[in-house]
């Protein structure tokens, strides 16, 4: 899929133990931050069991009109790990044991340690390209638009930063955040004004408490910092004319982490 001058992006987190709530999903903060920089949104995320179908019925549903598609969990050596399979099979495509991923395992597992199940792990869509993995050797993969990412979080976050320098991207995505303790309700009707007014800056509203105290954290987001800084002015305004003081939060130069509710 060609990508636009803002590309977007989209994630499938896979994994029975994200469903539970056994395990916390800590991957999205990192890759939604880490492609911001890189001017691409993301715009979607699903969360699926380890199942044949709802992987390829995500996957397929995404990667159709997404830029670029990830996926995270699932490749590691047990039976349910089961992406790889999921993946070629929503390319229509054979798994096969990838030589270089097979000589990459046997550079890190003595051959002792390299068992039938480790070798698994080398199993990828026949043509995949094979994606680094510096902690592990386990490779992940790309096929066309879709990069599938192991689950642990050093292994993805260092397989994402392999990925993300090559992709299609856009301008950096900025963001400013403005706080302040008037509530939802009393913002709503302005703030819904200011966004028709900036249609090119998204503008969110997340409510907090804190030291006994309602507020709202009011957060805009944009690639054009002109308009970015136009529209967190008019915001000051508004939070001014309903009788408080704007309190600025820090933001990064780039997509910014949000803020803590």
């Amino acid at each position: 899929m060609a990508a636009s001058h803002s590309p977007r992006a989209g994630f499938v987190i896979i994994g029975n133990e994200i469903l539970s709530g056994r395990t916390q999903d800590a991957n999205l903060p990192y890759l939604a931050q880490r492609l911001g920089r890189a001017g691409i949104a993301m715009v979607e995320v699903r969360i699926v069991s380890d199942e044949r179908d709802a992987i390829i019925e995500a996957v397929n549903t995404l990667r159709a009109r997404l830029d670029h598609v990830f996926t995270s969990g699932g490749i590691g050596p047990t039976h349910d790990d089961i992406t790889a399979a999921s993946i070629a099979a929503a390319f229509d495509l054979p798994l096969d044991r990838d030589p270089e991923a097979v000589r990459r395992l046997e550079r890190h597992y003595p051959p002792d340690k390299l068992n039938a199940a480790r070798l698994t792990m080398a199993d990828v869509p026949r043509g995949a390209g094979l994606i680094d993995n510096p902690v592990s050797a386990a490779p992940g993969f790309r096929v066309e638009n879709v990069y599938v990412l192991a689950g642990v979080p050093a292994i993805f976050r260092a397989m994402v930063d392999m990925v993300v320098p090559h992709l299609a991207a856009g301008p950096p995505i900025l963001s400013r955040t403005l706080s302040s303790h008037l509530t939802e309700g009393l913002v709503a009707a302005p703030l819904g004004r200011l966004q028709e007014e900036f249609p090119d800056v998204a503008i969110g509203s997340y409510p907090f408490y804190r030291n006994d105290r309602l507020g709202v954290s009011l957060v805009l987001r944009s690639p054009d910092p002109d308009r970015l800084e136009a529209a967190t002015a008019a915001v000051a305004l508004m939070i001014r004319a309903l009788g408080e003081e704007p309190l600025a939060e820090p933001d990064a130069t780039a997509e910014a982490q949000p803020p803590v509710h």
